[in-house]
Parts: structure tokens; C-alpha cells; sequence
């Protein structure tokens, strides 16, 4: 189990945007490539195919397609979803700490919860000064 946390310097709705949107999934977990949702989009049961890297020490990196299941969503609060390959099971929670601040904490059962937390902080900055 890897579990990681990091404050963002965004307002919870935004992060909860950027993350209710299956597209955005590609660019900051570690691994996936693509997503195409199905008809339900970012809502509990709904089954998202997944383009995914998968490395073999053998015959190195191979592109595979998988499934999603997202299991629960606690709107703006927490987010929990299962990878069928690499069997993956994950959830974000999401807490307000300031007005423009949100701790995100990522646990993951495979793969880095510390890059995903990464790559969110990278790509959702909304209230950082430039």
C-alpha cells in the first residue's frame, strides 16, 4: 500500500474539477496513457477502458488496454476507483485546508501514490502566484 499527501495550491473546487474530468486521469497518474469513458463519465459504476504502459523487463514497455471501474465518489471530498490490470485499487481524498489551499492525499494498493500527488501539483496550481 503507498499512501501520499501534499497541499495544493488550488481551492478544493478546483481540484475536484480537474479530477471529475476521466480525461485528466492520463495526465497525472503514473502509467496511463489514455482513458475513454463510457456514457456515465465521472459517476459511481461507470466502467472507463484504459490505455496503459505496462513495462517487462523482458520485452520492455508494451501498450495494454484495461478497464476502470469507479466504485465510490463523495462529491468533493473523495474519489475511489479499481484498475483490473495492473490490479489497482486507489482512492483521493480531498480536504480543504484554506480558502485557496486543499491537501490531497492519494493511497494506492500498486505504484506510487507519491508521483500521482506530484503530477497533481504540477498541473493544478490555480491559486499560486506568478
Amino acid at each position: 500500500m503507498s499512501v501520499a499527501s501534499l497541499e495544493l495550491l488550488a481551492p478544493r473546487e478546483d481540484v475536484w474539477a480537474f479530477l471529475a474530468e476521466p480525461y485528466h486521469l492520463s495526465d497525472w497518474w503514473p502509467g496511463i496513457t489514455g482513458i475513454d469513458p463510457d456514457r456515465r463519465g465521472f459517476a459511481p459504476g461507470a466502467r472507463w477502458k484504459v490505455h496503459a504502459s505496462k513495462r517487462n523487463p523482458f520485452v520492455g514497455r508494451r501498450t495494454i488496454e484495461t478497464m476502470l471501474l469507479i466504485r465510490e465518489i463523495d462529491e468533493y471530498e473523495r474519489w475511489a476507483w479499481h484498475l483490473l490490470e495492473p490490479k489497482t485499487d486507489a482512492e483521493i481524498r480531498l480536504r480543504s485546508v484554506a480558502p485557496d489551499r486543499t491537501l490531497v492525499t492519494v493511497t494506492a494498493s500498486r505504484g506510487s501514490a507519491a508521483s500521482a500527488v506530484r503530477r497533481l501539483y504540477e498541473l493544478v496550481q490555480t491559486a499560486a502566484s506568478l
